[in-house]
């Protein structure tokens, strides 16, 4: 099967799963396992943020984060599509009493200005008040788009005079620093809180990196225990997100090359294709899906019109190939 439903989907590597069971552990509860440490250490530096927390989840480290900005009562402003509120089962409202409320975008692409238009002020007491921003970066469901660099720092620069919070949901960071060229410190210092994510675009098969202030990032480990996420010689799993960095996270440009060769095969501009998603709109997707199955090729169906297929380290070109002359044959039908 050639899997393009999700590039979470990965498995490790023969070279990371010799580095997972090499690792050298400790009993992270007690912060002694020297490869989560150093994998945290690594993170923070590369973000230009002072400290990091190693969490099982990317919803964990979106939770946690929002939780560090936002007190029971208060509100996260975000993206109606937005991953924090689209796909984490209401999470900042289950379990931390905090209100989400959002803005209809164009397919994820960050607008500074209608977000700082729907913030409510903390000094009404008859509204609820805005703590935070949450941003996603790339766009899940804007399918692989990369926010633009000056709406996150006209953003970033009114959020500091506003008394209002910015959080990143960096899940697929990464593929936005490949496509973008953008440094990921400058990423980094445009979010008060942010979590990055490992078991997408770079193949570990678990974990997500929690960025934010030594005293933010002390109380998260507080708050990471409570939620159940304080594992113990979790250095087999921080020892996968090292060896991506070394080896998966430079590789990331292929996945959006054959990005762009799948949606040229499939008769789409290339040009509109940001990094590793590609969106086949105005097709019967569940009739597509259980055709292109008995093809040998998976994909995501979104909705009733909207097939999603993602590349990744997983899908070579060859497999790409293969994928586009399946699906050519049931689009042209």
């Amino acid at each position: 099967m050639i899997d393009l439903r999700s590039d979470t989907v990965t498995r490790p590597t023969d070279g990371m799963r010799k580095a997972m069971a090499e690792a050298e552990v400790g009993d992270d509860v007690y912060a002694e396992d020297p490869t989560a440490t150093e994998l945290e250490q690594r993170i923070a530096e590369l973000f230009g943020h002072e400290a990091a927390l190693f969490v099982p989840s990317g919803t964990m480290g979106n939770q946690i984060g929002m939780r560090l900005v936002c007190e029971p009562g208060q509100e996260v402003l975000g993206d109606a599509d937005a991953h924090v509120v689209t796909y984490e089962m209401g999470a900042a409202a289950a379990i931390f009493g905090i209100s989400t409320r959002t803005v209809v975008s164009d397919r994820g692409r960050l607008d500074a200005d209608a977000l700082v238009e729907q913030v409510r002020p903390r000094d009404d007491w008859h509204l609820t008040a805005t703590a935070a921003i949450a941003v996603e970066n790339t766009h899940n469901r804007g399918f692989g788009r990369v926010q633009p660099l000056g709406e996150l720092q006209k953003l970033w620069d009114w959020s500091r005079s506003a008394d209002v919070a910015v959080h990143l949901d960096g899940a697929r960071i990464w593929n936005a620093h490949a496509a973008s060229g953008v440094p990921l410190a400058t990423y980094g210092r445009l979010a008060d809180t942010a979590s990055v994510c490992f078991s997408k675009g770079l193949g570990a098969p678990v974990g997500s990196v929690l960025l934010a202030s030594a005293e933010r990032i002390a109380t998260a480990r507080l708050w990471r225990k409570r939620l159940g996420g304080g594992m113990r010689q979790v250095g087999v799993l921080a020892a996968a997100c090292l060896y991506a960095l070394d080896h998966h996270l430079p590789r990331l440009g292929e996945d959006h090359e054959h990005a762009r060769l799948l949606a040229e095969r499939l008769g789409q501009d290339p040009a509109t294709v940001e990094t590793n998603m590609v969106v086949l709109d105005d097709v019967n997707a569940s009739l597509i899906a259980e055709a292109a199955k008995a093809g040998g090729v998976l994909v995501s169906q979104v909705s009733a019109r909207r097939i999603r297929l993602v590349t990744h380290l997983d899908v070579d070109r060859a497999g790409i190939e293969r994928a586009a002359d399946v699906l050519n044959g049931l689009l042209t039908r």
